[in-house]
C-alpha cells in the first residue's frame, strides 16, 4: 500500500513538474498568491502582469496551461486566449474574472477556453480545474490547428453577474444552447428565468427564427389547448376564424412555456405527446401538423413536490427536465448586487436622462435588503431611485425612503415630512418622467396598475375624464 502511494506521489510530482503554466494577472497580490501556491504544488510556473507581456511570452515560449484574468488593461484575457491557442492549439486556457457576463463566457467558450471560473475562488478549486486541464492535454504534435472562431461580434445582454453560481449557469447555457434539448428553468419569480431562456435561444442555431413566450399561468384551463395548439373556425363558440397556436407560431424557433406548473392535469398528457411526437392537432381538426420547435419551460414551483402530490405528471416532468437550470434568488448572491445596481443606473440614464450616482452607503443599503421580488424588484427600485433621488445621489437615505423602510430613530431627512407626503411626491415625479403613462409609471414604482389608480384617486390626482396614457 505504501509503495503504491509513493509511486502515485512520484508520478504526480513528475507530471506537475513537466507541466508549464503561465499566470496572467494584473493584481500583484493575487498573482503572487497563485504563483506561490502552484509552485508549492511543484508546477513549472511563469507569471506576467499585462496582456502585452503575456502575448510576448506566448510567442517565445510553449505553455501547456494558461491561467488568465479577463479584465486586464486595454486588451483582455480573450486576446490571451486567442494568442495561446494560435501558438499551441493543445494549450488549455483557464479564464477567471470578478465581473463575468454571458458574453464573456460565450466568447471564452467559442474561443476554445477549457474553463471559466469566478473570483474570488478557493485555491483548491483552482487546483482541481488545473488537474482536469492536465488530464485533457493532448500530444502536441498535431499540425492542423482548430478553425479560427470569430468571437468579437456577440450581442450584449442584461445578464450581469460575477458570483460563482451564476458563472456556472453561464457555462451551462454555452454548452446547451447549440443542442436541441429541452430545458427546465426553476427559480423564484423575478430571478430572470425568461432572460436565461432568451439567451439559450440567442446562442442557438434557431436564433433567426421566432422566440415565443407563453405565460401558462395566465391562460384559463379551458383555453390552454386552443392557445397552444390552435383552433379551426367553428371549433367552439366565438371561433370565427382559424387560429394559429403559440407552438405553430414558434415553428423552427423556440417556445418558452413560463409557469409550466400551472398547466391543467387534463392537458398535460397532450403536451407530453407533443414533446414526444412533435405533432399538434388544432382544436376542431382531425389532421395532425408536424411542428419543429425547441421547448424551454420554467416554473417558480417545486415540480417534484407537485409530482408527489399527484398534481403534475411524472412522465411529463422527466421529459421537460432533460437539462435543469436552478436560478438562485438575489438574496443568495449578494455579491452581484453592486454590479446589477450600477448596470440598472446606467441604463436608467439612457432611458430617462437621469443621473443616478451610487454611493457606498447606498450600495450597502441595497446589499442589506432581502429582495423578495429578486432582480426584477431591484431593477424597478433603481429606476425609481434614479428619478427621485435628490441631486441624483443614491445613498442610504434615498434607498430607505424608496423602500419605505425608516430607521428607528426617525425618518431620513427629518423636517416632519411623512411617508405619505414622500409617496405622493414620488408618484408625481415618476408620472412626470413617464410622460403620464400610468402603466410605465406603475412598472417603475414596482406596483400594479390598479394599485396606482387607487393611490391617484386617494391623492386626488386621477382625472377620470382624461384619456389614460397606457
Amino acid at each position: 500500500m505504501q509503495a503504491r502511494v509513493l509511486r502515485w506521489c512520484c508520478r504526480s510530482f513528475l507530471v506537475n513538474c513537466l507541466t508549464r503554466l503561465l499566470v496572467v494577472e494584473d493584481d500583484n497580490s493575487v498573482r503572487n498568491t497563485i504563483v506561490t501556491f502552484l509552485e508549492l504544488e511543484n508546477f513549472n510556473v511563469d507569471s506576467v502582469g499585462s496582456t502585452r507581456e503575456a502575448l510576448s511570452r506566448l510567442q517565445k515560449e510553449r505553455y501547456d496551461i494558461v491561467l488568465s484574468d479577463i479584465y486586464l488593461d486595454e486588451r483582455t484575457g480573450l486576446d490571451v486566449l486567442e494568442s495561446a491557442k494560435s501558438a499551441n492549439p493543445d494549450c488549455q486556457v483557464i479564464l477567471m474574472t470578478g465581473r463575468g457576463t454571458m458574453e464573456t463566457v460565450m466568447r471564452a467558450t467559442a474561443g476554445g477556453a477549457f474553463d471559466y471560473i469566478a473570483k474570488p475562488f478557493e485555491l483548491d478549486k483552482l487546483l482541481d480545474t488545473i488537474h482536469r486541464a492536465q488530464e485533457s492535454l493532448k500530444p502536441g504534435d498535431e499540425e492542423n490547428p482548430d478553425e479560427e472562431v470569430e468571437i468579437d461580434d456577440l450581442p450584449e445582454t442584461e445578464m450581469i453577474a460575477s458570483s460563482a453560481v451564476m458563472v456556472e449557469i453561464y457555462k451551462t447555457i454555452s454548452r446547451i444552447a447549440p443542442l436541441d434539448v429541452t430545458v427546465l428553468i426553476q427559480g423564484e419569480t423575478g430571478t430572470g428565468k425568461e432572460l436565461i431562456a432568451r439567451m439559450i435561444h440567442r446562442y442557438s442555431p434557431r436564433v433567426e427564427r421566432p422566440f415565443v413566450a407563453v405565460d401558462c399561468g395566465a391562460i384559463a384551463p379551458t383555453l390552454v389547448e386552443s392557445e397552444l395548439f390552435g383552433a379551426l373556425r367553428g371549433a367552439y363558440t366565438g371561433a370565427d376564424r382559424d387560429r394559429i397556436g403559440y407552438l405553430e407560431a414558434a415553428n423552427h424557433g423556440t417556445v418558452f412555456l413560463d409557469e409550466i406548473g400551472e398547466i391543467d392535469m387534463a392537458f398535460q398528457l397532450k403536451l407530453l405527446r407533443f414533446l414526444q411526437e412533435h405533432e399538434i392537432r388544432p382544436v376542431g381538426s382531425t389532421r395532425p401538423r408536424v411542428i419543429d420547435v425547441r421547448v424551454i419551460a420554467a416554473t417558480n414551483k417545486d415540480l417534484s413536490k407537485l409530482v408527489a402530490e399527484g398534481k403534475f405528471r411524472e412522465d411529463l416532468w422527466y421529459r421537460l427536465n432533460t437539462v435543469p437550470i436552478e436560478v438562485p434568488a438575489l438574496r443568495d448572491r449578494h455579491g452581484d448586487i453592486p454590479l446589477l445596481a450600477q448596470y440598472f443606473a446606467d441604463r436608467s440614464k439612457v432611458r430617462f436622462g437621469t443621473e443616478g450616482k451610487l454611493t457606498e452607503s447606498g450600495v450597502r443599503a441595497l446589499s442589506e435588503h432581502t429582495w423578495p421580488g429578486n432582480v426584477r424588484q431591484m431593477q424597478h427600485l433603481i429606476e425609481r431611485l434614479c428619478i427621485l433621488a435628490p441631486a441624483g445621489r443614491i445613498d442610504e437615505a434615498a434607498v430607505r425612503l424608496a423602500m419605505n423602510t425608516v430607521p428607528k430613530d426617525g425618518e431620513p431627512g427629518g423636517g416632519g415630512e411623512t411617508l405619505a407626503d414622500a409617496e405622493t411626491e414620488q408618484i408625481r415625479r415618476v408620472l412626470a418622467a413617464a410622460n403620464g403613462n400610468k402603466s410605465r409609471a406603475a412598472r417603475i414604482l414596482g406596483i400594479e396598475r390598479k394599485t396606482l389608480y387607487r393611490k391617484l384617486e386617494r391623492m386626488g390626482l386621477h382625472d377620470s375624464n382624461s384619456p389614460d396614457k397606457k
